[in-house]
């Protein structure tokens, strides 16, 4: 199998205009929020079904959760998930929202119902790499949000876990002012590394594919370089939470170390021993919580 060695990526030489262009042009493009509340047979949450404009102008869609009792203009999250999730159900990952939060949870471009592949496309092309419209979209959810009565523009974070990590360290590079980047096991993350350690999940994938064409490496790596999320990381500014099970075989916790010590804002890792992908599960969530309750200075939490 040809890999690609085992240092990350390079930055790419022109990364900034890479995505500057990426933005620009979906930004020509006009928003096209829509928002249609739905019951979802919550008494104390609002569920709003929301779709607007991203990369190339292409719908995405979302929901956004709203705690009825609100007398401010909220904080707001957004969030994408793991690979091959989309948006869930309307219900689903209600501690956001629970907590006093706006929360817009982002589908990925073509995922849910646990596709898979989505990794390949575009895979030898950056411009036409799949990532570089998820990426696009979920800096536009950031725009969508921002253009909604009641949420303050100025106390907005993103998060997300593996899938969903590596496009949060991603917007976090994209945006340039948000108050917090979460990204719970991030996948996308320290591609040489993963491929070598990698023992399940997307990873598998591109190892499989590198196997069967050994002669386009260096072009899968130019390609993964202008999204891998220790890339990201070094052009993050808003402070970062970065959080990896010990024993994780679809996001080595190598990968999230590497982010971690990329990270050109201050940044915090937290590593739980015993945990796999889930990466702490309901603690890290807690802990989550307690870093946005400070960041959005709205309070403090405990970090079990």
């Amino acid at each position: 199998m040809t890999d690609l060695g085992v240092e990350p990526l390079p930055t790419p030489t022109d990364y900034g205009d890479f995505w500057g262009a990426a933005l620009d042009e979906a930004r020509r493009h006009p928003l096209r929020l829509r928002c249609t509340s739905v019951d979802a047979g919550l008494s104390a949450i609002e569920v709003v079904d929301v779709s607007f404009a991203g990369a190339d102008g292409r719908p995405v869609s979302g929901w956004l959760r709203l705690p009825r009792h609100r007398s401010a203009p909220l904080p707001a999250v957004v969030h994408a998930n793991g690979y091959g999730a989309g948006r869930l159900d309307a219900i689903d990952d209600l501690a956001w929202s629970a907590a006093g939060f706006a929360h817009l949870v982002v589908a990925a471009h073509g995922q849910g119902g646990g596709s898979t592949g989505h990794l390949l496309e575009g895979i030898t092309t950056p411009e036409r790499s799949y990532y570089r419209g998820v990426f696009v979209d979920a800096a536009r959810a950031v725009d969508a949000l921002r253009s909604l009565d009641g949420i303050d523009p100025s106390r907005i974070a993103v998060i997300g876990n593996s899938q969903g990590g590596g496009i949060a360290l991603g917007v976090g590079a994209l945006v340039p002012d948000l108050v917090a980047v979460l990204a719970q096991a991030p996948f996308l993350t320290h591609a040489p590394a993963a491929l070598r350690r990698a023992t399940a999940g997307p990873w598998l994938e591109l190892r499989a594919y590198l196997a069967e064409h050994p002669e386009r490496a260096d072009r899968v790596a130019r390609t993964l370089a202008y999204v891998d999320g220790v890339t990201s990381a070094r052009h993050a500014s808003a402070p970062g939470w970065i959080s990896a099970g010990l024993d994780d075989g679809v996001c080595p916790v190598e990968t999230a170390r590497s982010a971690a010590s990329a990270y050109a804002g201050p940044v915090s890792l937290r590593e739980w021993p015993g945990a796999g992908h889930e990466a702490g599960g309901p603690a890290d969530v807690r802990c989550a919580l307690a870093v946005l309750r400070t960041r959005f200075g709205s309070g403090s939490g405990r970090c079990g």
